[in-house]
């Protein structure tokens, strides 16, 4: 490995300590919570759609995400160890492609994309993050026995 890549991979590291990137991939809806400054006013704006694309290069690696907004298209691309994103994966999407820029063309009920099935979120150890976890039952409460009261 020459020094370039020694050197990107501990700014990839020093980048993700204290934070977690999920496993997701094309066609996954997600939700990617941006930090935004106006001025001196800092706050967090959600952007939801599909992601139609990922460009895995290192440090330079980014998503590219879609949504319909008032009937328009609109496509972002953010990068994926920015400290200024938190990425939020809402659904897993069953697609064949790695790059999904044929939905740009359709709209309406052509450019759904359907789950991807329980077993085979099972199958890839995914289905621990989707599933619904149970609220934990209370433990019993031990009953205290009362002082006996003098007589």
């Amino acid at each position: 490995m020459n020094l370039l890549q020694q050197v990107e991979q501990e700014q990839v590291k020093k980048l993700t300590q204290g934070k977690e990137i999920p496993d997701f991939r094309a066609g996954d809806t997600v939700r990617v919570h941006v930090k935004v400054v106006e001025g001196e006013r800092q706050r967090i704006q959600p952007y939801e759609g599909i992601v139609i694309g990922r460009k895995l290069r290192g440090l330079n690696s980014s998503l590219r995400v879609r949504k319909i907004s008032n009937g328009e298209g609109v496509e972002r691309v953010f990068p994926l160890y920015s400290p200024n994103i938190r990425i939020e994966v809402i659904r897993h999407g069953d697609v064949r492609r790695a790059k999904l820029y044929y939905l740009r063309d359709r709209t309406g009920k052509s450019a759904r994309i359907a789950e991807r099935s329980r077993h085979k979120l099972h199958a890839k150890g995914l289905l621990s993050a989707v599933a619904v976890k149970a609220a934990p039952e209370p433990a019993p409460v031990p009953e205290v026995e009362a002082p006996e009261a003098a007589e």
